[in-house]
């Protein structure tokens, strides 16, 4: 174990940058499409159901859906951005101590989330935008969902555990497994089985549980850290840095919760047709923008353990390999959008008046969506040198600070155009916050390099 380690902490230190991140990347990539495609698999097979209200309870139901892995990816970064940083210490014992004690909590978290959801099912379904004709699909699919949230949470975990150790294939094999289960059963449970949405729901929990035990084994292979209940920490200190790591993206999952749950309460005023248009528009959007993600993952473990190494010229040289190479990507997602967007949302339903109000959505949104290469980069680099209150700002600009307002303030000056328009114009701020709180961070970094 000691001895793969090392190995590790010699590759992360010593590899040219560029090609360490791709070589990294590529399962990070792979694992965040297939995660998207989790997200999309729903989506497209039940609107084969031929119902504007049953693709829409996805969409509604998508917003919880957030929530955890909003709790799961707190529990996960912030346990293994501080993992990285030990193991480029190598300090183990500090690292392993620290694996058991984010994966406990995050089980608890979830248990607890299933039960008082359970409990508040249907005021929880009417607070996600639930419109009356919606509510008895949103129930049906989110009761099932709910009783995943331990082990969806705890999957999450352990995921980006193994990646923060440089060991992302492991957990691109677990997720990939469970996406490839997800998109066999969902035909069989919502069509042959005749379950409807519960089918679906049902298909995503048993996906998940599958990803959970694969991901659990893998992390007992090649060098990694296993967690432990009996070695879980639930102390003070392991508490505030799970936070330090993991706030950022508890404020960047969770506000992209409520901002998906003010976008239905927005768009419930024009029907249940425009939140089945926006609900698809939202998957698209986030499966091209995946891999941007997926290429930063590559690039956060290279970033923590150079930084804990205190080799900062590699933090530097890795962050504007990413930015330009991924907003390089972006421009190219952003044109076929544009081009293809009718098409692309005629793919998840086929209702005219959907793809009319989906196909311009998705064409304004590409307007400003290339711009995310810095914010995201910019954010996991801020978030992995455990800078704290930038990086939690900056993950809560896009989705929260910016968009929320702009989603209930615009539709109230422009109508239809407010709903449509109010994710390109939070892309254009985030990117004008985030140029700046970067830059600095950096000149910091080139600052301490020369001391």
């Amino acid at each position: 174990m000691e001895g793969r380690q090392e190995e590790k902490y010699i590759r992360m230190t010593t590899e040219p940058v560029g090609r360490l991140i791709c070589e990294l990347a590529v399962p990070c990539i792979i694992s965040m499409l297939v995660t998207s495609i989790y997200n999309m698999a729903d989506t497209y097979f039940v609107g084969k159901l031929d119902s504007n209200s049953a693709t829409g309870a996805v969409g509604v139901v998508f917003s919880l859906m957030a929530v955890i892995q909003a709790i799961g990816f707190f529990f996960g970064h912030g346990s293994g951005n501080y993992i990285s940083r030990k193991l480029g210490e190598q300090d183990g014992a500090e690292a392993r101590r620290m694996s058991s004690t984010g994966f406990t909590l995050a089980l608890l978290a979830g248990a607890v989330l299933c039960v008082l959801g359970e409990i508040f099912l249907t005021p929880l379904a009417n607070l996600l935008g639930a419109t009356p004709t919606i509510l008895p699909y949103a129930r049906d699919y989110m009761r099932i969902i709910l009783i995943g949230a331990p082990w969806m949470t705890a999957s999450l975990v352990l995921n980006n555990q193994l990646r923060f150790q440089g060991s992302a294939a492991y957990g691109m094999v677990g997720i990939s497994a469970g996406a490839v289960l997800n998109i066999a059963l969902d035909p069989v449970f919502i069509f042959a089985l005749k379950m409807g949405v519960a089918g679906a729901a049902l298909a995503t929990v048993l996906s998940q549980f599958a990803s959970f035990c694969l991901l659990l084994w893998q992390c007992g292979r090649g060098g990694n850290l296993r967690p432990h209940l009996k070695d879980a920490q639930i102390k003070r200190f392991y508490c505030q840095e799970i936070a330090r790591g993991g706030l950022p993206s508890l404020a960047r999952q969770g506000l992209a919760s409520l901002a998906t749950i003010c976008l239905n309460r927005s768009a419930r005023g024009y029907g249940d047709t425009v939140i089945a248009a926006m609900a698809v528009v939202t998957r698209v959007m986030m499966f091209g923008g995946s891999a941007l993600i997926g290429f930063g993952q590559g690039f956060q473990p290279v970033c923590g353990f150079n930084y804990g190494a205190k080799l900062y010229h590699r933090v530097r040289q890795g962050f504007w390999f990413c930015v330009k190479w991924g907003t390089a990507f972006l421009l190219v997602v952003c044109a076929l959008g544009a081009v293809f967007a009718p098409e692309l949302v005629a793919l998840f339903r086929n209702d005219p008046e959907v793809i009319r109000v989906g196909a311009l959505a998705m064409r304004c949104q590409c307007v400003g969506f290339a711009l995310s290469g810095w914010v995201v980069i910019s954010n996991m680099t801020l978030q992995t040198i455990g800078d704290t209150g930038p990086a939690t700002f900056l993950a809560a600009a896009r989705q929260g600070v910016f968009f929320i307002p702009a989603v209930l303030i615009l539709p109230r000056l422009f109508n239809l155009w407010g709903v449509i328009l109010a994710q390109p114009v939070s892309d254009i701020l985030a990117f004008a916050v985030a140029v700046p709180l970067m830059l600095r961070a950096l000149g910091k970094m080139r600052e301490t390099g020369k001391n």
